[in-house]
């Protein structure tokens, strides 16, 4: 059953440049709308296919050549090394949350709907949205908030949530976003709930680090022509992505040999990012802040 929209559905697949007998990784599986594609270019090729959430399971592909991998990806080097896979030919990233996730309220991704405070993408880590609204202090809530959410006003949020938790517990998302709701800018509230919420979900499931991890180690897995096609939807996701295909590290900075020639192992197949059109965010409401990168190796 599929459960997801993909973004970039036909564009993400192409932009991998399949070779049939080839090698390649979905590090985000979700609902397999670009796994099922990757797998109808494949002959005796191979998929593997990554996600941490095993909801995931209800859409498994019937192909010789597929297999889903329950991991998060930060993990990618350890997974393939166990299947005995030490290159591949292209890596396929999307980093956003799935439909399923979003709407799904018991999972508490969704400022729409209420459900308890989760927002955890492997139902088997130990953090959850509940303990950081109700037990991280006024500096790490803030900071939270500053930087995963991009909103100034983070402090008096932190404040706010930090004072209402002292009368009691706060349960569910209605609960969050009735404690803020009179801190939100006139005619803003989708936007500033939804930078609010992607803040404590970053949080809970650590993905800028994640993030870090597979980018530092997807270039090294890569076969020579090998490509990496990266969705991202805010601005901390592509920056670390841009970096990468830019200059060949998380960093940004470009490195160079002692005589002067860069060091960078990576060439830009769009130096301008690819973004949804107008079709596509009809269709989708979710793409409107896609932004799609795409880079060979060397």
């Amino acid at each position: 059953m599929m459960y997801h929209n993909s973004v970039f559905h036909k564009e993400a697949v192409e932009a991998l440049n399949i070779n049939p007998e080839g090698v390649y990784v979905d590090v985000t599986f979700g609902g397999g709308g670009h796994s099922r594609l990757i797998c109808e270019k494949l002959n005796s090729g191979k998929l593997i296919a990554l996600d941490q959430d095993k909801a995931s399971s209800r859409n498994i592909i019937k192909h010789k050549g597929f297999k889903l991998i329950h991991a998060n990806f930060r993990h990618i080097k350890r997974v393939l090394r166990f299947e005995n896979i030490l290159k591949i030919d292209g890596l396929l990233a999307d980093l956003g949350v799935s439909s399923y996730q979003f709407d799904n309220s018991y999972r508490g991704f969704s400022i729409r709907s209420e459900g308890l405070l989760d927002m955890r993408m492997n139902d088997n880590a130990k953090l959850t949205a509940h303990e950081i609204v109700n037990e991280y202090s006024l500096e790490k809530l803030s900071d939270i908030f500053f930087n995963y959410g991009d909103l100034r006003n983070s402090k008096i949020i932190a404040r706010a949530i930090i004072n209402k938790r002292r009368e009691k517990k706060i349960n569910t998302t209605k609960d969050l976003v009735r404690i803020v709701s009179d801190l939100i800018p006139f005619n803003k509230q989708n936007k500033f709930l939804a930078k609010l919420f992607q803040s404590i979900r970053i949080e809970v499931n650590d993905e800028i680090c994640c993030l870090k991890e597979l980018l530092s180690n997807s270039l090294e897995l890569l076969n020579s022509k090998g490509r990496l096609v990266f969705i991202s939807y805010h601005s901390l996701e592509d920056r670390l992505v841009k970096n990468l295909f830019k200059t060949g590290n998380i960093e940004g900075v470009l490195k160079r040999d002692i005589y002067g020639n860069t060091l960078k192992k990576i060439r830009r197949i769009n130096k301008k990012v690819i973004t949804p059109s107008d079709d596509e965010i009809c269709k989708n409401s979710r793409s409107r802040s896609a932004k799609l990168r795409i880079a060979e190796k060397i």
